[in-house]
């Protein structure tokens, strides 16, 4: 990419560059990207950190600040296409009979952006805003498990993983082999790991065959058990596609 326009066009680049980048970028990869010399990517870095529109992560390379992160989410949540994603949702709640949603990564946890709501009277209540643990849950396990090895090695020293239930995995080795199997299968499991009495299985959501978020169905064991949830992969994975196309198109 050779910008060299205005100040706003850099600033516009380098919000975009650190908003689609795979891993965080340092200020030496945005400069040779960006083509913007070293002296001014620092500067322009320095005031969008000031004004919390990009930040450093814990590695020390940038990513989406709150402001950016409240722009994104602004624009997910704004209509027509709300609508189609809770169409899509709607559909694959009939069919599972079950509660569905999506879940994307904020803050090293999984925050739950849209939601259908099964209509039985036993519900696992997890409504739109919450936000969940990345080691015990399907979708979180599923999103780890797409890191690079040294990023979710990182990432898993940093976190303060906590016995949830009796099934959750706290071992880093087993954790370890679990995160492998998901990758491998490409299908995330929660085995009353985060609330006992719930299970759950989640599927990716891509973005130009980057994971940008995770569909994921959920069931209390007295309906339904982990293998249950596990028949209706092929309905996951058409309803996961139908939102990566829907994302495709914005």
């Amino acid at each position: 990419m050779n910008r060299k326009g205005s100040s706003i066009t850099r600033v516009l680049d380098i919000i975009e560059a650190i908003s689609t980048a795979k891993h965080p970028p340092t200020p030496l990869d945005l400069s040779v990207e960006l083509d913007i010399p070293k002296p001014s990517i620092h500067r322009l870095l320095q005031t969008l950190e000031q004004e919390k529109f990009i930040k450093v992560d814990t590695y020390g390379g940038y990513i989406v600040g709150e402001r950016t992160y409240d722009l994104l989410m602004s624009a997910w949540q704004q209509e027509p296409l709300k609508i189609e994603r809770l169409a899509i949702l709607q559909k694959l709640s009939e069919q599972i009979n079950e509660t569905c949603g999506i879940a994307i990564l904020h803050n090293n946890q999984m925050l739950y952006t849209d939601r259908v709501q099964t209509n039985w009277p036993l519900q696992v209540y997890l409504p739109i805003g919450s936000t969940v643990p990345l080691w015990c849950t399907s979708s979180g396990k599923l999103l780890l498990s797409f890191q690079s090895d040294q990023r979710r090695k990182k990432i898993l020293e940093h976190l303060s993983i906590e016995q949830m239930t009796k099934n959750t995995i706290t071992n880093p080795i087993l954790l370890e082999e679990n995160l492998s199997q998901i990758y491998s299968n490409q299908i995330g499991t929660d085995n009353e790991e985060f609330i006992s009495g719930m299970v759950a299985c989640s599927v990716p959501i891509f973005r130009k065959e980057e994971i940008v978020a995770c569909l994921y169905v959920h069931a209390p064991t007295i309906r339904k058990s982990l293998d249950d949830l596990l028949a209706f992969e092929p309905l996951l994975r058409q309803a996961a596609n139908d939102l990566s196309h829907l994302i495709d198109t914005t």
